[in-house]
């Protein structure tokens, strides 16, 4: 609530100043992200940030931003994917980030969402891969998988796209470990006060709360098997094989072997067609790219390039024209 007020209150600010601008022209537009210390938060108020452009704001050939004329998009923290699904299809929210896996399964009433389709969201873009963390304790060591056995274990926030992909694996592997619903600042805090052996995190790299973990504390990443990482494709098909560069986080200096998931951008087919066709357009301006390169370091992996990979729903109406605009698709 405090993010919104401040965006309120500049918003206003600026329509005071400008003098003719009025109430009216003003359109608030809610991104459901995800935890504060994970990426979706930042990446979602990087877009957020690119496709507003209040009443009263300097036009973009100006040196304001390109964003959409009298738009105020709002970068709301929330238990991620599966919540930002739901919260889409309830029309709570407008749009959101949300891992491929859950995009498809709510479109299509699997998993999470057996027997209750949310066959009204749609894609706006493809944004980046989110690596899997499987977290240790500093100094702590597991051959496999199975060596999680009798641990207490975060499998990440109720609502979130990775804790249904975790206990997915957890399930495969008949592993049974003291499981704890945690946030990923919740699950670095327990881990850093000897609280919980291990957590789950699917997300961009690096997370802020891993960064400030690895500073003070100190913690394992496991590195998962060729094997490991064939399996966990051949269960959720979603998950790709994946590294995690050395030096990511400061205090892990050898390549990591994991998988990864798409992080999506999504929105409602309820939403108007030239509004998300205008929000498009946006996303992949060249002012953007430079707040996205300078932004967050997961940034420079959103490329328009790659805006239709692994895009296995409708995309939406809006989207769809300004992808075939600029040749994309037929």
């Amino acid at each position: 609530m405090k993010l919104r007020h401040k965006i309120v209150a500049a918003a206003v600010g600026l329509m005071m100043a400008a003098g003719a601008a009025s109430a009216q022209d003003m359109k608030f537009w809610r991104i459901g992200t995800g935890g504060a210390g994970g990426t979706y938060f930042p990446i979602g108020g990087l877009i957020a940030n690119a496709i507003s452009s209040p009443p009263g704001s300097r036009s973009c050939e100006e040196g304001g931003t390109c964003g959409v004329p009298g738009l105020v998009a709002i970068a709301v923290s929330t238990n991620a994917s599966v919540a930002n699904v739901n919260a889409i299809h309830a029309g709570q929210l407008d749009a959101g980030l949300a891992g491929a896996q859950s995009v498809v399964q709510g479109y299509n009433g699997e998993g999470k969402f057996e027997g209750t389709p949310k066959d009204n969201i749609r894609v706006i873009a493809n944004l980046y891969p989110e690596d899997m963390h499987l977290v240790l304790a500093n100094g702590t060591s597991i051959d496999s998988l199975k060596g999680l056995e009798g641990m207490r274990v975060g499998v990440a926030a109720a609502g979130s796209g990775t804790q249904v992909s975790v206990r997915m694996i957890l399930k495969h592997y008949g592993i049974n470990a003291d499981e704890q619903e945690l946030s990923l600042g919740q699950s670095a805090q327990r881990l850093a006060d000897g609280q919980l052996d291990a957590f789950f995190y699917a997300g961009g790299t690096p997370f802020a709360a891993l960064i400030q973990l690895g500073s003070t504390k100190g913690f394992e990443l496991y590195s998962f098997s060729d094997e490991e990482r064939d399996t966990i494709n051949s269960i959720i098909p979603y998950y790709v094989h994946s590294m995690i560069p050395a030096g990511v986080y400061e205090n892990i200096t050898v390549d990591t072997s994991t998988v990864a998931v798409n992080g999506q951008l999504i929105t409602s087919v309820d939403q108007d067609e030239e509004l998300v066709y205008q929000i498009t357009k946006a996303l992949w301006s060249d002012k953007t790219r430079g707040l996205l390169d300078k932004g967050h370091a997961k940034g420079k992996a959103i490329q328009m390039e790659t805006a239709l990979t692994g895009v296995l729903i409708p995309l939406h109406p809006g989207a769809e024209r300004f992808y075939k605009e600029v040749g994309m698709i037929d």
